[in-house]
């Protein structure tokens, strides 16, 4: 099974500009965001790109050239290398830097054949590496952690045994993270505006890229550029859409965004991504410069999408997005989640056959685009999407009542936490299989994959 995955409002340059300082520095005050504008719908005027998923990369092969992981926790100097601004040098592990033309200082170059019209990549303010990617992250033991709260929302990944936790607010501020995790060289990246979190394996295309922001949105997500070839690369479907590299598509590991206490209490042994960035204050990392984005109805700036939005749903609605290669494309709705705790249903495979999926949701995470505080933001809980099959055997799910942050199958009474693990009953030590998904935005979703099915469809 494969995995696939003109002018500018001035107040969405003034709110990414503010991205930029709302932390400051050691001696500078945070400066607080503007709210976010409503906005109307442009027309199409350029095709989409190829919204197939990746493939779930192997984890058991060797990486190509960067070195097995080490997991930094010398958090008193991380180094200058996060803090360089304009387009940086590739990583010491990773690819040098090749001869070729660079999409990152002409799109427009003739021999580029592109992937989307190039004219429908919008800057965003920032320019390259304006926002900072960390490239030399740092760590802390999660039994070492005191300043998440319960509700702090946090990215989940986990790699051949390496469980590692990337906050929020941390996140929203760097949008990216080049790292090694579990051997395999992984980019960590969520888009703000897309409201999404994904991981990408590193190699491809006989080399091992590392990334940086590029400064620039398309379809209002993210555009990142590999410094390899300075191709650029959309954050939603990891692929390289205009540059040396374009068609390149990067495969990408299964993450979820859940809260602090779910994290920890599932891996009381892995590391989070420390604070200590060299970069921003540290205690600046609990705010959000989105502030109103999560209720807002409309984008940060309609300049910075050139696509029609699918009106079967609301612009802002968030879903759970699934697509399979060569196959079919669903978003389950938030709220029908939120509202039942667990959803059955399937998903059309490559091979014709329908795949039996589950996704569950449990309360206690705050949106990091909702308050400025983001603790102090709105429940929308945790989401994770299983293969329902374990054992040799298709499960069907509920909620347990008796504990509100497990599930029951109800098969043989197992329970089942949040990251797809059964922890008492027969089929306790099992796991599901997790599903590459993006807890996202209906715009962002539609606008990728074209044509997707909605659950429930009413």
């Amino acid at each position: 099974m494969k995995f696939r995955f003109a002018v500018i409002n001035v107040v969405a340059v003034l709110t990414l500009a503010s991205f930029l300082t709302f932390c400051g520095d050691s001696d500078d005050e945070a400066v607080t965001a503007p709210e976010t504008s409503s906005v109307s719908t442009p027309s199409s005027t350029s095709p989409p790109p190829d919204t197939t998923a990746p493939s779930v990369p192997d984890t058991t092969a060797a990486p190509t050239s960067a070195s097995a992981a080490t997991i930094n926790f010398d958090c008193v100097d991380p180094g200058s290398a996060n803090t360089q601004r304009g387009a940086r040098e590739p990583l010491s592990d990773s690819s040098p830097r090749e001869d070729v033309p660079s999409a990152l200082d002409n799109r427009f170059d003739e021999s580029f054949d592109p992937v989307v019209d190039p004219s429908g990549i919008k800057t965003g303010g920032p320019p390259p590496e304006g926002i900072p990617t960390i490239d030399v992250p740092c760590y802390v033991a999660a039994n070492e952690v005191e300043y998440l709260s319960d509700t702090s929302p946090v990215m989940a990944v986990e790699i051949n045994g390496d469980a590692r936790a990337f906050p929020l607010g941390i996140m929203t501020a760097h949008e990216l993270v080049n790292d090694n995790i579990g051997g395999v060289p992984v980019t960590v990246s969520y888009c703000p505006l897309c409201n999404s979190g994904v991981v990408y394996d590193r190699r491809v295309a006989d080399r091992v890229l590392d990334f940086g922001t590029s400064g620039s949105l398309y379809q209002s997500s993210l555009v990142m550029y590999d410094r390899q070839t300075q191709s650029l690369w959309t954050h939603f479907n990891g692929q390289a859409v205009v540059g040396h590299l374009e068609r390149e598509q990067l495969d990408f590991f299964p993450t979820q965004i859940a809260s602090w206490k779910q994290w920890q209490q599932a891996n009381p042994d892995g590391v989070v991504l420390s604070r200590e960035t060299g970069y921003y204050r540290p205690e600046s990392y609990v705010r959000n410069p989105y502030t109103g984005y999560e209720s807002g109805s409309g984008l940060l700036s309609s300049g910075f999408q050139s696509e029609e939005i699918d009106d079967r749903l609301p612009t802002k609605e968030r879903v759970i997005g699934i697509s399979f290669a060569g196959g079919g494309a669903i978003a389950v709705r938030h709220q029908y989640l939120r509202d039942n705790g667990v959803a059955h249903f399937s998903l059309e495979s490559e091979e014709g056959t329908d795949v039996p999926l589950v996704a569950f949701n449990i309360s206690g995470t705050n949106s990091a685009l909702d308050t400025e505080v983001i603790d102090q933001g709105l429940d929308v809980g945790s989401s994770a999407v299983f293969s329902a099959e374990a054992a040799g055997q298709q499960l069907m799910f509920e909620p347990n009542e008796d504990d509100p942050a497990t599930f029951i199958d109800t098969s043989t009474g197992s329970t089942w936490n949040i990251f797809g693990r059964a922890v008492a009953g027969e089929l306790e030590g099992e796991q599901l299989e997790p599903v590459v998904f993006l807890d996202t935005f209906w715009f962002a979703w539609s606008t990728f994959a074209k044509g997707t099915d909605i659950f429930p469809n009413e």
